[in-house]
């Protein structure tokens, strides 16, 4: 059985356990998709507004059914530099057309073969991980913190 959702629910009993539908940031940024959780209860979404992570979308008596961003590989550049610094590694990254997250201490790019060798070739340190990445979330006041996986300084 299919359910359609329109929108989040609100407000969902937090109080059910959470069962997961993970969805990658790029569908998660349309307004018509379809999604299973871990469970297997499939969705299909026709929304005026797309959802985002930790949203809950529908709710039986046994659970609570919750989006979830799913990681996805990404650079974690710290930004133990100047301002000024800072801010010339966030054009060079935008000017090769990529996406970009910025914290107060470290900015998130998509792990791109052209961001490497960018970051290489300007001898800026960085580490490969696995984050929920939101890119322009610093520019909204959004500080909360990436989840990284296993890494390693590069």
């Amino acid at each position: 059985m299919l359910h359609l959702i329109h929108s989040p629910l609100a407000p969902p009993d937090l109080e059910l356990p959470e069962i997961a539908v993970g969805v990658d940031r790029l569908t998660l940024a349309k307004r018509r998709w379809r999604g299973a959780a871990e469970d297997g209860t499939e969705f299909g979404f026709e929304l005026e507004v797309p959802l985002r992570d930790g949203e809950t979308v529908f709710q039986s008596l046994e659970a609570r059914y919750v989006i979830r961003q799913q990681p996805e590989p990404v650079l974690e550049i710290p930004l133990d530099v100047t301002p000024s610094a800072a801010a010339g590694i966030g054009w060079a990254i935008g000017n090769l057309h990529l996406e970009l997250s910025a914290e107060p201490t470290r900015l998130f790019a998509p792990d791109d073969p052209a961001a490497r060798q960018l970051l290489d070739r300007l001898r800026v340190p960085y580490r490969p991980g696995a984050a929920v990445f939101r890119p322009g979330r610093f520019a909204r006041g959004d500080r909360s913190s990436h989840e990284l996986g296993p890494s390693h300084r590069h």
